[in-house]
């Protein structure tokens, strides 16, 4: 008899998984830091940059959490993060160079995370490849 169970699917937190979650975690404490001290000290100065700096930090932090938890759960999370954060970058590095004035001070995102080193930019663009390479396989 055939064996008919479903092709196992390859775990997110595995591998060069870690070294995604182990960035993100990173990104994660420099974003909360980086939002924390800006919301703290100068709020009223660029109240949109600080709270986007902030949203980040969170879908960080939660992406990382998702990227680790490795079920299907776990993976849906991650992909509406990884989703998320790349629409985020995306916008936010259009709208700071095309209307600077919009955003007076930085933003994890401005420029397309250029401060980071674009790190923001690629951070998303990892994750979702790397989902679709642990997706589950198609049965044959």
């Amino acid at each position: 008899m055939a064996d008919v169970r479903a092709p196992e699917q390859k775990r997110t937190n595995a591998g060069p998984g870690r070294l995604l979650i182990a960035v993100y975690l990173l990104f994660a404490i420099a974003a909360t830091s980086r939002a924390g001290l800006q919301i703290a000290t100068k709020f009223d100065e660029a109240p949109v940059a600080y709270l986007l700096s902030a949203l980040a930090a969170a879908i960080y932090i939660v992406a990382a959490v998702g990227l680790a938890r490795a079920g299907s759960a776990g993976r849906r999370v991650a992909l509406a993060c990884c989703a998320v954060e790349l629409a985020g970058v995306l916008g936010v590095g259009i709208l700071s160079l095309a209307d600077p004035e919009l955003f007076p001070d930085e933003t994890v995102w401005s420029r397309f995370g250029s401060g980071y080193g674009y790190i923001p930019l690629v951070l998303p663009v990892l994750g979702l490849l790397w989902l679709w390479h642990t997706r589950r396989p198609t049965p044959t």
